[in-house]
């Protein structure tokens, strides 16, 4: 017997409709976004069964799927729950067919069900359509690699290649997938591509990815294989050569990179100004031979260019920096040198930044090499006293007249002229640089406590070697007065490297000397040793700071300059006597003794020149 609805069921239904009706699409957005947090609730907790049910509650309506997807096709995938998977992408893909998230799942899921073949063939089938239209390509390989299939995303991308008959595009995204799958090679190899359409900005973007990300030694030697070979294909492109000129710098092949900047300079009609580049950064890295090379070859090359003017100068500053690290340092040199920087002013006037450099320069070789303190303070007042001369040049020039001070014995005038000079250039390097002075100043007058908050700002200085530097006097002062109240050996030891800072080679030994009898076996013995090598060095007795360091690195071998000690020995070997086998032994000694060194990278560098790795 059918049963009639009453009026009043009637009623009550069509009450429930027009309630229903009424709710706002705002709570019932609310809700679904409840339920959704909830069982993502659910499948943080990994409680499976209720994430799965409440996920598969929510799928019923399509406007839901893509705000599930994700974790609950994970969950169905990684639970094994594959029949509810199929069924479920395929409501998806129906609600949803360009989406690229369900037509990727698609194929995860047959290789899931139906073996990796068939998977390959999915994805086959796909790729080909993805790469009919380049709008989806990159959005389409960002899924792959999502998916953990970036061998797909590569396959995209060469087959989106082939279909628009271009082999540069998708360069960068190829490299990044490259990179991601640590394929070094092949993304060099695809960073090479995208500089062939010969852009600067191009070159400076490929040279800031490979400057962090090639690491090994041999990821360089590889790249300038590969560049080498391109630069032959290329000669035209400008950018190949550039890139190699790098490469090679970053390997400190410096002659080597000449030879490439040279070729450039000619080929694009530049005057020198890539080998001047060059030179600059040979000279920098204390490759003497090599700048001295350079600069001579621009001054040939160039006549009555800009770049021979500035070979000229750098020539001098090349030969000043050969003359002060050939000890005993040779006055008549000096002389010489300071003979040349004086043709070289009258020349180009001082009018000229590089002239008033090159009077700097003079100042300091009178105060330091001749002993001209008067004739250095008056050329450093005649710079200050010019009008048009470069702020930074300017506060240099008050740093250099507060060393003349100091040497004459005026420490007050020194630290007026360095406080002066970092108000006036705060929070930069020169600032960093006038501080650090200050706090040696105070470390040479005794004042530890007042050196050691200088020295504290500068450990954060962002120029490295003022922040080494007081890094190490800050380790030197907090190490020395622990375990002595009186400071009174490290007050001694501060007077003396006081007379070491004014050349007083002879007082400082002496006092050194008396420092070892009256406080044996103190902490500071090591650093009285290196001290006083360092003394013997400049003076020319070389067998004598051998046998200091030596003493440093046995006696002293897990202390802080054991691995300068050791390496300071490989540079006397082989420069100043000259013995190039037992300076090669020293450092392959030292990259295996100190490999965490600051010098592990010159020590590597200096081994495998004297090895012939590196023919300049």
């Amino acid at each position: 017997m059918v049963r009639l609805r009453t009026p009043r069921v009637l009623l009550t239904q069509a009450l429930v409709c027009l309630a229903l009706v009424a709710i706002p699409s705002y709570l019932l957005a609310q809700g679904v976004t409840q339920q959704v947090r909830l069982a993502n609730e659910y499948y943080g907790r990994g409680e499976v069964e209720k994430a799965k049910e409440l996920y598969g509650s929510l799928a019923r309506r399509t406007e839901n799927i893509p705000l599930i997807h994700s974790n609950y096709f994970n969950l169905l995938m990684a639970s094994g729950f594959y029949a509810e998977a199929e069924a479920y992408i395929k409501q998806a893909r129906r609600a949803y067919p360009n989406s690229l998230v369900y037509q990727i799942d698609q194929g995860v899921l047959v290789a899931k069900t139906e073996g990796e073949e068939n998977s390959e063939s999915y994805f086959r089938v796909l790729i080909e359509e993805l790469a009919r239209n380049p709008g989806t390509v990159s959005n389409a390989a960002r899924q792959f690699v999502q998916k953990q299939r970036s061998d797909l995303a590569i396959d995209l991308y060469l087959e989106a290649r082939q279909t628009m008959r271009d082999s540069r595009v998708f360069s960068l995204e190829l490299a990044s997938v490259y990179r991601y799958r640590n394929e070094i090679d092949e993304m060099v190899e695809e960073y090479l591509n995208y500089l062939d359409n010969g852009s600067s900005n191009n070159l400076s973007y490929v040279e800031n990815i490979l400057q962090s990300v090639l690491k090994e030694e041999e990821d360089f030697i590889n790249l300038e294989q590969m560049l080498y070979e391109k630069v032959q294909e290329n000669p035209g492109n400008r950018q190949y050569s550039e890139l190699l000129v790098w490469t090679l710098l970053q390997q400190k092949q410096f002659y080597s990179a000449f030879l490439q900047a040279r070729a450039i300079d000619r080929r694009f009609g530049l005057d020198g100004d890539k080998s001047m580049s060059v030179g600059t950064i040979a000279l920098k890295n204390e490759d003497w031979e090599t700048a001295k090379r350079i600069f001579e070859d621009v001054i040939e090359r160039y006549p009555n260019t800009l770049n021979n003017i500035r070979a000229t100068h750098s020539l001098i500053q090349t030969r000043e920096a050969i003359v002060r690290n050939q000890f005993p340092v040779n006055l008549n040199e000096v002389r010489q040198l300071v003979r040349d920087y004086d043709s070289f002013i009258q020349e180009i006037t001082i009018r000229h930044e590089m002239a008033q450099d090159a009077l700097r320069s003079q100042a300091l070789l009178h105060a330091f090499y001749l002993d001209n303190i008067d004739s250095a303070e008056l050329l450093l007042a005649k710079l200050l006293e010019f009008p048009m001369i470069d702020s930074k040049l300017r506060g240099q020039a008050k740093l250099d007249l507060g060393d003349v001070y100091l040497l004459k014995g005026e420490p007050w005038e020194s630290t007026l002229l360095y406080s002066q000079v970092e108000k006036e250039f705060k929070d930069s390097p020169l600032a960093y640089d006038a501080k650090l002075r200050n706090a040696k100043l105070s470390f040479y007058k005794g004042e530890f406590l007042l050196s050691q908050e200088h020295l504290d700002v500068l450990k954060e200085a962002t120029t490295r070697e003022i922040a080494n530097d007081a890094m190490s006097l800050s380790l030197l002062i907090r190490d020395n007065i622990v375990m002595d109240s009186t400071e009174a050996a490290m007050r001694r030891f501060a007077e003396i490297d006081m007379l070491l800072f004014q050349n007083k080679y002879e007082e400082a030994l002496e006092g050194f000397t008396a420092m070892l009898e009256e406080f044996p076996d103190h902490s500071l013995t090591d650093e009285i040793w290196w001290k006083q090598a360092d003394i013997y060095r400049k003076i020319g007795e070389f067998d004598v700071a051998l046998g200091l360091l030596d003493q440093i690195v046995s006696k002293h071998g897990y202390d802080i300059l054991s691995d300068d000690a050791y390496f300071l020995m490989g540079q006397i070997y082989e420069r100043q006597l000259q013995d190039t086998v037992k300076a090669q032994e020293i450092y392959q000694d030292f990259l295996l003794k100190y490999p965490g060194s600051i010098f592990t990278a010159e020590a590597r560098k200096r081994f495998r020149a004297l090895r012939g790795d590196l023919v300049n």
